[in-house]
Order: structure tokens, then sequence, then C-alpha cells
């Protein structure tokens, strides 16, 4: 048995040495989970490793929920999740699937980690917000099932995350260990319907770094045979593969013990330990579950051959989000058409990661309105916010300062909209907003799409999906 086709290294572009990659390849590791680079990069990547490689199959994996806009600076992002829950259609769903299978093959990846099925129900949440479909347990559910088959239509494994349920939780798990004082009751009622919704479908599970005392007081999620084995497996009766949420975030100390350790819960695959060298040489020196082990590279090879079929052809990134993000937006407040000759003013909020507003902006000006700095004289103070989530941060959502920035610039303005290209909290107590505009996402498509809309052109056609 060779350990390492249970260790799928992490490979960050620009930070990971290859060499380690390659090293990892030549002992036989199971796959690869890659972050940013670029086409090429992605491509030439996945080539070398396939060629150092004694095994068959390496399965390349990346977490395209979004596409592949949110790890390459150059592409386009897909549709949120929180927008397909405002849409609220299972095609929609299903086709947002089947165009990231495109994405993923597109580079060579062929198990994109996705849906999240973490339930938006605590606004304060810094990693799950739009990568939910929402806060009503059913309707997720229904939606990731959805977007499963997308994916494997598409010919692209899946994997739904994050078991038993990220949602209610203000920490998050790359910087340490959220505790959910859930009761078994509760987490019957509302985390776990989507997952139970969506396992008939699911070719995988990543299990979060989640502390549910309720269900093992001692070990998070991952590493706990209460949650894995009893309740994942037996209870709900899971038979496919099982994932470990990355290794390497900072939720669960040491890295080593914690892959015996959830090696012994039931778990399949290690993934993205933050020396995955390191950790093939630590278990090769441990007492090790074999029949876990085998079980890995069992459905393993069983997933495998499933990638042999031919795919669905989804509809392209852009052509997605131009399709659907009418029925993806959410409209509420004062009716404010734009027109030739007006004068907007122009405010941008919660903008860490260097969006870029272009698209929105072109868009109005090429209708004829003069957009000008906020302070400036104008008719309408438009409020654009791209807060969105990102791994390590550690918020989200308007800081204080900015609220109150918003507060007193909407004041000098008889009319103001807030335009979100991403997390839909942040406002709600600002009086002085005139309209709220969400697209959940910082497509181009959906800000020219913001753009119609405020210029008359088209009318939101979703709900708030919590």
């Amino acid at each position: 048995m060779n350990i390492n086709r249970l260790i799928y290294p992490g490979f960050w572009f620009g930070k990971t040495p290859e060499q380690d990659a390659l090293e990892m390849a030549r002992r036989g590791a199971g796959g690869f989970c890659i972050y940013g680079g670029t086409r090429r990069e992605v491509q030439d990547f996945i080539q070398k490793i396939r060629a150092a490689s004694p095994l068959p199959q390496v399965f390349i994996c990346a977490d395209y929920e979004d596409g592949l806009g949110r790890w390459m600076a150059a592409e386009e992002w897909v549709l949120s999740n929180l927008a397909v829950g405002a849409d609220g259609r299972e095609d929609t769903a299903y086709q947002k699937g089947l165009t990231l299978a495109r994405e993923a093959r597109a580079v060579g990846v062929d198990w994109v980690f996705a849906p999240v099925l973490d339930l938006c129900d605590e606004p304060q949440n810094p990693i799950v917000n739009t990568r939910s479909f929402g806060a009503h347990p059913q309707a997720v559910g229904t939606l990731g099932a959805a977007l499963c088959r997308g994916l494997r239509d598409g010919g692209v494994l899946n994997s739904i995350k994050h078991f038993p349920g990220h949602g209610r939780t203000t920490q998050d798990s790359h910087l340490g260990l959220p505790l959910l004082a859930r009761t078994p009751q509760q987490l019957t009622q509302t985390e776990l319907v989507p997952f139970c919704t969506a396992l008939p479908g699911a070719d995988s599970v990543m299990v979060g770094h989640l502390l549910f005392p309720a269900l093992d007081e001692k070990y998070p999620a991952s590493l706990s045979r209460a949650v894995i084995t009893d309740l994942l497996k037996k209870r709900l009766g899971f038979q496919g593969l099982v994932f470990t949420d990355a290794l390497c975030m900072k939720a669960l100390g040491d890295e080593k013990q914690a892959a015996l350790a959830a090696l012994h819960a039931g778990a399949h695959i290690l993934l993205a330990a933050e020396d995955s060298v390191a950790l093939s040489d630590f278990l090769q020196k441990q007492a090790l579950p074999l029949s876990v082990a085998a079980e890995s590279v069992r459905l393993q090879e069983t997933l495998g051959a499933r990638l042999s079929g031919h795919p669905v052809t989804g509809l392209s990134a852009a052509d997605f989000n131009q399709t659907y993000a009418p029925h993806c937006a959410v409209y509420e407040g004062e009716k404010l058409p734009l027109r030739p000759g007006l004068r907007a003013a122009y405010l941008e909020l919660g903008n860490e990661e260097d969006f870029v507003a272009q698209p929105f902006l072109n868009a109005l000006q090429a209708a004829g309105v003069h957009i000008v700095p906020a302070g400036e004289k104008a008719e309408v103070l438009l409020a654009v916010s791209f807060s969105n989530y990102k791994a390590f941060k550690g918020h989200i959502n308007l800081s204080a300062a900015e609220q109150a920035a918003l507060s007193r610039a909407a004041q000098k303005y008889a009319h103001t909209v807030w335009i979100s290209f991403g997390s839909p909290f942040g406002t709600e107590n600002i009086r002085e907003l005139s309209a709220r505009l969400w697209l959940f996402s910082p497509a181009r498509a959906a800000q020219t799409c913001a753009a119609d809309m405020l210029l008359g052109r088209q009318t939101a056609q979703g709900k708030l999906p919590f």
C-alpha cells in the first residue's frame, strides 16, 4: 500500500517549490490541489506532474467555485452561488455546474471542490457569504444537488463542503478553530439538510475544521470518528470519498498528528498539507488503518473511471453570466432610472482586493451619464461595494468606518443607491439609502447588468435568498 496515494499536496504558484511537488508526484501522490497561476502555468504544471508520477492517473483539483476568476487575475468570475440562490431555479444551478466544468477542463483540472452547502445564516461569517446558495436549508440542498449534476455531466468530479456545516460561525477556519454550539436536533433540522439532499449525487465530501461539541467534544469534524464514520458514513449512508479540508489551515495545530487522526477517523484523502513531503515521511512510520487506505484507493480508481465519458458542454463563463445575471439580481427601494446628461457621484467601498469597476462605469458613461467623485455636486450617489470573502482575511462586509463614511456621503445627496458586487450585508442600519441593488458577484456581466438596471433597460428578477 502506497500511503502517498492518500496525500493530495497543495501547490501555490509563486510560493510552493516545484521540486517538492515533483518529489510528491514521484512518490505517487494521488492528486494535487492547485491555487493561482495562469492558464499556461497550470497546464505546464499538470504536464510535469503527470510525467513524473508512476500512477496511471493523478487527479488535479481546484477550488473553482466561481470559475477561474477567483484564482487567475485575467480570467472571468462565474456568478456566485448566492446569485444562483437569488434566482432560485435548479436549471440555473445545473448550468453553472456545466460552466464550471468547462472552465476546469480547459486548463486540465478534473476535480472541482464545489458546491459549498453551508448556510448563509450568519451575516458576519467571513468565509461563507456569497459562496452559499442562501439561508434556507432545503433550497440550498436542491440547488447544490443540481450544481453537482452539472459538474458531473460536464466531465469533472465534485465535492460538497464543508460538512457538517460552516455557516453559523463568525470565525474563518483558515485562521482558527470555529466552535459551533448547535444541538444534534438543530443540526438535523438545518445544517445537515443540504448535505442529505445532495449526498446521492456527490462524488466526495469535504469535512470542515469545525468543532461541534454536541457531536465530539474533543476533535474537530475533520478529525472526528463520530462525525466522519458514525454520522456521515453510517447514519447518512455516504459511501463515497471523504476529504479533509486543507491541512495547512490554522484551525488544527500540528498537521502531522492531525493527518494521522483524520485517517483513523475515516477520512480518505489528506488535502493540502503545509509540508507534504514531511507528512509523507511521517506517515510511512506510523500504524495506519489499512482498511481506510484500501477503501481510498478503490474509490479513487472508481471515480477516475467516471472521467472517461463524453461530457456535456456548458456555456462559457461570459455567456453564462450574460444569460443569468438579470435573473440573479435583486433590487429594493426607489426606482431611480439614470438618464443621459445626469451627474452621478461615485463612491467605492470594501475593495481590498483591487477589483476593477470599469465595466460598470464604462456602461454608464457610454449611456451619457456623467460620473464624478463623491463629494461633488450630483443628482444621485452611487455607492459601490466589492466586499468579498477571501481565505485568511478574517473579515467581510463594510467596516464600521466605511459604513460611517457611506452614511455621511449619503446625507449630501437627494438619492443614494447602494450597489453590491459582493457581500449583501453591511448596510442594514444605514437609513439614508434610497435603494439597494444586489448582484452578489464582481463578474463583468454582473457589473454591466447593474448599469443596465440603473438605466432602466433591464429589471432585476431575483429575490433575496436569506
